[in-house]
C-alpha cells in the first residue's frame, strides 16, 4: 500500500496549488487522522462536543507542520469528500491558533474543481458566516475533552497561507531526505 504523505509527486505540491487528502468529510463528528508510519486512516475519537467539522478536513502530503505532523488544511467545498481521496486545491487564507500550547496552522483551501468555490483567491472573499463557522468550530471542538485547549489566533490572508505551505515544504524535504528520490 502507498503511502499518502510520501507518494504523491513533488512537482503537485507547491504554494499556490497542491493536492490534499481528506481524513475527514464535511459534517463529520468522526476525528479520524491518517497514521503516516502504516499509511492507513485510524479513527481518533469521536468529538465529545455537539458539534461537527464545518467543511472537509485534513492535511497536505509532502509536508511538515510546527505541530510535528503533516500541515493541516481546511478545503472548502460545496459538498462533503470521501476520506483518502486526494483534492486538487488552492491556498486562501490561513487561520493561525494553538492547541494544546503549540502554534497549531491550518491552511484554507479550495476545492479547485467545484464550480461553487473554485473562483474564490483570497479568504476575505467568502462569506463573513464562513469565518464564524470556522473560528466558532476550532474553539469548542475540544472543550469537552479533559485538558485539551484551543486558543484562535487569528486568520490571514492568501500569502501568509503560501508561505506557510513553502515553509511546510521544506521542513517535509529537512525530516524526510530518503522520500525525495
Amino acid at each position: 500500500m502507498a503511502n499518502i504523505l510520501h507518494s504523491v509527486p513533488l512537482d503537485l505540491i507547491t504554494p499556490y496549488s497542491f493536492y490534499a487528502c481528506v481524513e475527514i468529510p464535511a459534517g463529520s463528528k468522526n476525528k479520524y487522522e491518517y497514521d503516516d508510519e502504516i499509511g492507513a486512516l485510524k479513527l481518533d475519537r469521536i468529538l465529545y462536543t455537539s458539534t461537527h467539522y464545518p467543511h472537509n478536513y485534513g492535511f497536505i502530503p509532502r509536508t511538515w507542520g510546527l505541530d510535528n505532523d503533516p500541515l493541516d488544511v481546511l478545503i472548502v467545498s460545496s459538498e462533503p469528500i470521501v476520506p483518502l481521496a486526494l483534492v486538487r486545491c488552492i491556498p486562501i487564507g490561513l487561520l493561525e491558533m494553538k492547541d494544546g500550547g503549540m502554534n497549531d496552522e491550518k491552511i484554507i483551501s479550495v476545492c479547485i474543481n467545484d464550480p461553487v468555490y473554485s473562483g474564490y483567491s483570497d479568504i476575505h472573499q467568502l462569506p463573513a458566516h464562513l469565518f464564524d463557522e470556522i473560528k466558532h468550530f476550532f474553539s469548542v471542538y475540544k472543550q469537552l475533552e479533559i485538558g485539551k485547549l484551543t486558543e484562535i489566533k487569528g486568520f490571514k490572508g492568501v500569502e501568509d497561507a503560501q508561505e506557510t505551505v513553502e515553509k511546510a515544504i521544506l521542513r517535509y524535504r529537512e525530516k524526510f531526505p530518503e522520500k525525495l528520490k
